[in-house]
């Protein structure tokens, strides 16, 4: 928020942190698991912006099809596609899996570009969720159809035999590590971008305030110029 408080030495202030402050919905008390936030009440608009596109814009199916038909049919197009492309057709069955999530985090990116909203996508307690869902999924669907042989990703059998242990303990890592970075990925862009946008535009806003009140002080000096009266009256 920017302000010009004469309260404040430093003239404008912006504070671009402040929009990812997490408050109660009710009151003004400490914040526990159960609260109901806004991170919880933008949650819940998301949920409802993705039933509102995928089930209530096509629940009358036509073969010309309506603008919130179109659009779903576009997104489920391309996920489709997305995930046959890289996990085969077998990978086919997680499909409303993954546009679930995909929708999720979506629409939870567009409703933060909304004026007043609040982007849950750039809390690491959302997104570190959402990447736990996903890890555990592949662990356990891993170990569900390979068994133990899931292991043996880890194990590069095309490397030489002395460095084989190094890289399967650094494949070891790095699949762990994975949901971490995934979410810090996620959960920084979204925060440093906002934090961005925020700055241009107290920026932006405080120059055009400035160039109003200065046009504005330049026309009244014109109009004391041309009308000696309106010295003597003021």
């Amino acid at each position: 928020m920017a302000t010009t408080g004469e309260e404040h030495a430093g003239g404008l202030q912006i504070h671009p942190m402040d929009q990812f402050v997490v408050k109660p919905l009710f009151g003004d008390g400490p914040v526990y698991w159960y609260t109901p936030t806004n991170v919880t009440l933008w949650m819940g608009i998301a949920i409802l912006a993705l039933i509102a596109l995928l089930v209530l814009s096509t629940r009358r199916r036509a073969i010309v099809p309506s603008r919130g038909q179109s659009v779903a049919e576009l997104f489920y197009g391309f996920i489709h596609k997305m995930v046959e492309d890289v996990a085969g057709h077998e990978g086919l069955k997680f499909f409303p899996y993954i546009m679930t999530l995909f929708m999720f985090v979506f629409l939870s990116n567009i409703l933060g570009l909304v004026p007043m909203s609040f982007t849950t996508t750039s809390h690491i307690a959302v997104t570190a969720v959402l990447a736990l869902l996903v890890f555990f999924t592949v662990t356990l669907v891993g170990f569900y159809r390979k068994g133990i042989g899931f292991l043996s990703m880890f194990w590069v059998s095309s490397a030489p035999l002395v460095l084989r242990p190094i890289l399967a303990l650094i494949e070891l890592i790095s699949y762990f590590v994975r949901p971490l970075s995934h979410s810090i990925r996620l959960g920084g862009n979204l925060m440093a971008g906002h934090a961005v946008i925020k700055v241009f535009a107290g920026f932006a806003g405080a120059m055009g305030v400035a160039s109003v009140v200065r046009v504005a002080g330049r026309q009244r000096s014109g109009l004391r110029l041309y009308h000696p009266d309106l010295c003597l009256s003021s």
